[in-house]
């Protein structure tokens, strides 16, 4: 047995020692690296699980087009086995389109020579997916250099969230533009404060209420709406709005325009965007509130003053408001009644006061009219019988409210009037009854509503033809059978509508075949009706027949008589010629000398001759004139001229009875157109009756003056006057005159005479007179 010495022992037990210690250190060292790979292991496999759920695919590229990925990428491009070039990824109908896979090489191939990030959108064929293709070169130690990495991710969700939000964004620009123009059209100041409740934004009626040039205007100077005054600052209300997180709304002033208007102010918090606001104008509603208390107010003042007995319930039934005539017709008193008694109690009163009608079951009774509150109809009316002999109206109005209105009427006088006017309307119908007059009243709408028993007997109709109140074109057409002229049915009509309708009364005259005849008249009446009366007149027309045949015969043996005259007149000329003829020769000496008294009768005879022929041509010219037949010569005819020539020959007979007699003629008396004999006859004639009744030492005036139109002559003397009786006579040619030098009922021939002269040449004669006083005659006679 080898025996080893101890120095031997000592190395062979270090060395054994340094083994064991290296083989420790060794298992250590393996433990170690075991757990080392176990946990390389699990994190790889970790690691590996988690880009298997990660929602992008990594495809690794390398330099010789390979391709390096996860199993995946078959399933996202829709290819039946795991594609291991990029020329894979396309095959058939499946996969990328060749435009796509040509572009995606081409990035693939940027990216790998110059390192240019790639980003593009691909969508395999026949599939609804979008993949999202970003990458750049391979970093270093994960390939070879000159590879690329890419990343995958499926888009489809993702850009479908895009496009749903995009149209919501767009929908909501939308609202917000068509809110904004909703507000900047809005007819009422709207605004908005920011956090700092500084103006951010105005409407354009904001801008025109505060009369700015502009809305950026507005904000740069911060013009408020409302006047900041104690108690009613608009940044302080909104600043509460705000801070209280609530709507604050107020009733302010405000200058709007010019004019101070009432604005109710609403500041509305939208939390950290501000404060928004409003502005209504409540000037017209803030007068319709005080217009309202004052209407009811009037109202209520004017229910006081009424004498009928006005009582208002309100919701709950208790009594509102009550008038003096209600506590005067129902014996209450004030302070009861202020109290605002419940309907129930006021029922009760009136019963004590022996206000209401007798009934058997009170309580039945009150329940009934309890329900006039509720009443489904506009309101309620009913008469009331109190003990007495009182009447009562009562009418019960439902309010709006809820309330109730009752008005009560004292109809006692209005029903003992209606008995009186009963008794007269029968009174009346008796009356009309035994009237001579035929009488029918028809209303405004044309139907007969009452007769007498003439007018039925006159129009010959059936009583149950009048009863249905027939129209009265009805009536005139049954009438019209009993007309001489049945047309004439027409005018009845005619009548009762003019006075029904135009309230004009008319009147004529009916015959009827029985040859009675009526005169009717259609005579409007106060209350809208028609009065037709018809009254007989058939013995007055018969006296007027026989008037008019007499008057037709006179008027013939006027005619008769102005024919007789004028014949007479052409028949008593010749021998008047004659006469006039001889006595001429007479005085002339064809039958020798005469004695001086044969001389003198000589000439008394052809003075008489000279005055016959006169009123012969006057008698002439007379019936000439009603005949229609005077002649007038129309020629230019010098006025003044003419005027003169009668003056001259007036002048000797006026100094004969010692009168002064003066002419006074005009410049502008003028010419006119007429027949200058005439009008020379109508002032001889007027002078020589001036000259006949002027006493001596009386005085006679001529005066003459023109116009545009018409020449006038006055003649005016200061005689004894007429006094009217003998003015009106003083035109007719058959009245004789009271005396020589009086001035009687008429002048003679010369008045009538010049009067027909004048008014041939269309002007006029007119005569004014006064006892004592003295007669003016005006002659106007018309230039053309």
């Amino acid at each position: 047995m080898l025996q080893l010495t101890t120095s031997a022992a000592a190395i062979v037990g270090a060395l054994l020692a340094l083994w064991l210690g290296a083989a420790a250190w060794a298992l250590a060292t393996g433990l170690r690296l075991r757990r080392s790979a176990q946990e390389a292991a699990l994190r790889s496999s970790r690691l590996q699980a988690l880009i298997g759920a990660a929602p992008a695919l990594i495809v690794l590229v390398h330099a010789d087009g390979t391709l390096e990925g996860s199993d995946r990428l078959a399933d996202w491009m829709g290819l039946d086995e795991q594609p291991a070039t990029l020329d894979a990824l396309t095959a058939a109908d499946k996969g990328l389109s060749e435009a796509d896979l040509e572009a995606l090489r081409d990035d693939v191939r940027l990216a790998q020579s110059t390192g240019k990030a790639v980003y593009r959108s691909l969508r395999p064929q026949q599939s609804n997916r979008t993949f999202t293709v970003r990458g750049g070169p391979a970093p270093p130690g994960v390939a070879e250099p000159g590879a690329a990495i890419l990343y995958l991710f499926d888009a489809t969700q993702v850009r479908g969230e895009i496009a749903r939000l995009t149209d919501e964004a767009d929908r909501l620009a939308k609202a917000f533009d068509a809110l904004s123009g909703l507000i900047e059209a809005s007819p009422i100041p709207m605004w908005h404060r920011g956090p700092d409740l500084k103006l951010t934004l105005v409407n354009t009626a904001y801008v025109k209420a505060v009369e700015a040039e502009s809305a950026a205007d507005v904000i740069a100077r911060g013009v408020e709406l409302v006047e900041a005054a104690p108690g009613r600052n608009p940044i302080a209300a909104a600043a509460a709005a705000r801070d209280g997180d609530r709507t604050i709304s107020r009733v302010l002033p405000a200058t709007v325009g010019g004019e101070r208007r009432s604005l109710s102010v609403v500041d509305v918090p939208l939390g950290k965007a501000g404060v928004a606001g409003y502005a209504i104008d409540v000037e017209e509603l803030e007068q319709a509130r005080v217009a309202f208390r004052r209407f009811a107010e009037a109202q209520r003042d004017l229910l006081d003053r009424l004498s009928a007995g006005v009582a208002q319930f309100a919701a709950d039934r208790t009594l509102s408001f009550h008038n003096q005539a209600f506590m005067r017709l129902f014996a209450m008193k004030s302070e009861w009644l202020s109290e605002g008694p419940e309907f129930d109690r006021v029922i009760e009163r009136m019963r004590e006061a022996g206000r209401l009608p007798e009934v058997r079951d009170f309580r039945a009774w009150r329940n009934e009219r309890r329900g006039w509150f509720t009443a489904a109809d506009e309101g309620q009316e009913e008469a009331w019988m109190l003990p007495g002999g009182v009447h009562l109206r009562v009418v019960a109005q439902p309010l709006p409210d809820g309330g109730l209105l009752l008005i009560f009427e004292d109809r006692t006088e209005q029903v003992a009037l209606a008995s009186a006017r009963d008794t007269l309307l029968r009174v009346r119908a008796a009356t009309i009854d035994n009237l001579f007059e035929a009488i029918g009243v028809f209303a405004a709408d044309g139907r007969l509503q009452l007769w007498n028993q003439k007018f039925r007997e006159v129009w010959d109709l059936d009583e149950s033809f009048l009863t249905a109140h027939p129209r009265v074109d009805h009536l005139a057409e049954a009438a019209g059978r009993q007309l001489a002229n049945p047309s004439r049915a027409a005018v009845i009509r005619e009548l009762v509508r003019v006075a029904t309708q135009e309230r004009k009364q008319r009147s004529g005259r009916v015959a009827l075949k029985n040859g009675r005849h009526f005169e009717f008249a259609a005579v409007p009446l106060p209350d809208g009706n028609a009065l037709f009366t018809m009254l007989d007149i058939s013995d007055s027309r018969r006296i007027e027949a026989a008037l008019r045949d007499r008057n037709e015969a006179l008027e013939d043996a006027d005619r008769v008589k102005t024919a007789f005259v004028a014949n007479m007149s052409y028949e008593l000329r010749t021998p008047l010629t004659s006469i006039g003829g001889f006595a001429e020769m007479l005085a002339g000496g064809y039958a020798g000398q005469l004695a001086p008294a044969a001389d003198e009768y000589v000439r008394a005879i052809l003075d008489s001759v000279a005055r016959l022929s006169t009123l012969i041509d006057h008698v002439l010219d007379l019936t000439q004139s009603e005949a229609g037949g005077l002649p007038l010569e129309r020629k230019s005819v010098d006025m003044r001229r003419v005027a003169r020539e009668a003056c001259k020959a007036a002048e000797s007979a006026a100094a004969e009875k010692s009168i002064e007699f003066v002419a006074e003629l005009d410049k502008s008396l003028g010419t006119l157109h007429g027949d200058a004999r005439r009008i020379r006859q109508v002032l001889d004639n007027l002078l020589a009756n001036a000259i006949r009744f002027t006493p001596p030492g009386g005085r006679i005036l001529l005066k003459g003056e023109g116009f545009a139109e018409t020449a006038r002559i006055v003649i005016s003397d200061n005689g004894p006057g007429m006094t009217p009786k003998e003015q009106a006579r003083a035109f007719d040619r058959f009245s004789r005159a009271t005396g020589e030098g009086e001035r009687g009922a008429s002048l003679g021939l010369g008045l009538p005479l010049a009067r027909q002269f004048v008014e041939a040449h269309g002007g006029s004669l007119s005569l004014a007179s006064e006892p004592g006083q003295g007669t003016a005659v005006t002659v106007e006679l018309p230039r053309t």
